[in-house]
């Protein structure tokens, strides 16, 4: 049974480090949650690494300038890893080709020249990538949709219907279905990978919770705890990203329930309900370690 928690101090001393997702658990795209900045605060405070793992598909800087704008301290986090980070070591691998289409938005660009430093020289010594037209690529590289505030994934039927024919591979920089900004639920790079996929075609994945994004975390943490087998606890409200990738890892995970499934939890979004938690959960195979309404 999944054991639910009132705040994360509980688990204070259990944990080196965790790694701590954005999107309905820091924040809802527009603000910081000041309950769950505290929380990392805290971790922190008491000795531990606050590592934030987002599905975002644009460079770590990219994302850290958000959190600023939002008004998220530097004092709650150590590290930022994107699934844009881990996606970048794709596309420069030449996972899809090195003509490459873009299927997303102005906002995502920083995708194709922003490298972090453990990246920065690895791109050098690649080939170059070349963006073209979808007839002319070998592969599409997804961050997400064009206008993801207007978009859905049927606005990208005969586009992906024409990759379809010509065989190319989808990069998806970006895993997550859903996420809510405010109170608007919007699309994002995984919905058009599932709909390319349901074509059958091939979709790769570099975020949670496929492995790449996770071996980079762990390196990155390393390279600034020292720590040679740190215990980890993965935060998320994404029971098939944060929950399910966590525990394929082999970490213990504290599901957060008043994200994206708040309101399978009971009128409290604070305070889940044990029963209803238990049976959501069982229903789909899968037991996070710890539970919570939001973070805190």
């Amino acid at each position: 049974m999944t054991e639910i928690l009132s705040s994360l101090s509980a688990l204070s001393g259990r944990y080196d480090a965790v790694f701590c997702d954005l999107w309905g658990c820091l924040h809802n795209g527009k603000t910081a949650f000041p309950a769950a900045v505290a929380a990392l605060q805290g971790f922190r405070a008491n000795g531990g690494r606050a590592v934030l793992l987002t599905n975002a598909p644009r460079p770590k800087s990219s994302v850290i300038k958000q959190l600023d704008a939002m008004g998220a301290p530097r004092d709650c986090w150590d590290i930022v890893v994107t699934s844009g980070d881990a996606a970048q070591m794709g596309m420069l691998s030449g996972a899809v080709g090195r003509r490459v289409h873009h299927i997303g938005a102005l906002k995502d660009e920083p995708f194709f020249t922003d490298f972090s430093e453990d990246l920065a020289a690895f791109a050098k010594s690649q080939p170059p990538i070349t963006r073209v037209a979808l007839e002319n690529a070998e592969g599409i590289v997804c961050t997400g949709l064009a206008d993801d505030q207007t978009e859905t994934p049927d606005d990208y039927r005969a586009a992906l219907l024409l990759a379809k024919t010509m065989g190319l591979p989808m990069l998806c920089a970006n895993p997550d279905i859903v996420v809510d900004m405010g109170e608007r639920r919007l699309y994002c790079a995984g919905a058009l990978a599932q709909a390319y996929e349901a074509m059958g075609c091939s979709a790769l994945y570099f975020g949670k919770p496929h492995p790449p994004i996770y071996d980079l975390a762990r390196r990155r943490l390393g390279e600034v705890s020292g720590l040679a087998d740190p215990q980890i606890l993965c935060i998320g409200d994404g029971i098939s990203t944060d929950v399910q990738g966590g525990m394929a890892e082999g970490m213990d995970t504290l599901f957060i329930t008043g994200g994206l499934q708040a309101e399978s939890f009971g009128p409290d979004v604070e305070n889940p309900d044990q029963g209803l938690l238990d049976n959501w959960l069982a229903a789909r195979q899968l037991s996070a370690s710890f539970a919570m309404g939001r973070l805190r």
